[in-house]
């Protein structure tokens, strides 16, 4: 899939697009860990779902690494030591389409790593060694004046529970249902007008 395609996307045809990612892009590696793209999101998915998430969360989780399916980097660009800020690339464009309570949890789920690192001693030992890596690109843990401003979002909460449910939506073997599951979820979050 040309990943240009994305400039032409409309809230018509974003849920379409979405999938087409999904199944042309998610059989990808996730970034050194022993499942796929496509495994992780839908697992992070289905554990948002079983903690009784809004919609929005839950899509949010579908969601919040399809930046790796959109940044001009190469698949291996965290192995060249680039941080695709994947995370602003993945928000920015699911913004044109969605409302802040799915975005901005996909924004910050890269900083809630790095926030709870800096405030939870014990949540660095989660952490596989990819992510660990990944946290390395991407600052590390925040200082004391970042993880204050940071628990300043109003979208604090959202950005947390996902970081967590991507924590947990790194298994091998586990069934989850197809993205096309997630379709009607999709589309009654896609705002009505720009």
């Amino acid at each position: 899939m040309d990943k240009l395609d994305q400039n032409a996307v409309t809230r018509e045809t974003v849920v379409d697009y979405i999938i087409s990612l999904f199944h042309e892009m998610g059989d990808r590696s996730y970034l050194g860990e022993a499942i796929s793209q496509a495994e992780h999101g839908l697992q992070c998915a289905v554990v948002a779902d079983q903690f009784n998430s809004p919609d929005s969360l839950v899509a949010a989780a579908l969601l919040h690494d399809i930046g790796h399916f959109l940044h001009d980097f190469g698949d291996d660009c965290m192995a060249e030591g680039i941080d695709s800020r994947h995370e602003d690339v993945g928000a920015d464009f699911l913004a044109r389409f969605f409302a802040e309570e799915v975005t901005e949890p996909v924004r910050m789920h890269v900083d809630a790593k790095r926030y709870l690192c800096a405030v939870e001693p014990d949540y660095f030992e989660l952490l596989s060694p990819a992510s660990v890596e990944s946290l390395r690109l991407q600052g590390g843990p925040m200082s004391a004046q970042e993880a204050e401003a940071f628990a300043k979002s109003p979208h604090l909460e959202q950005a947390l529970q996902l970081r967590r449910f991507e924590e947990a939506g790194k298994n091998v073997g586990v069934e989850t249902p197809p993205v096309e599951h997630y379709r009607v979820l999709l589309e009654g979050l896609i705002r009505k007008s720009q």
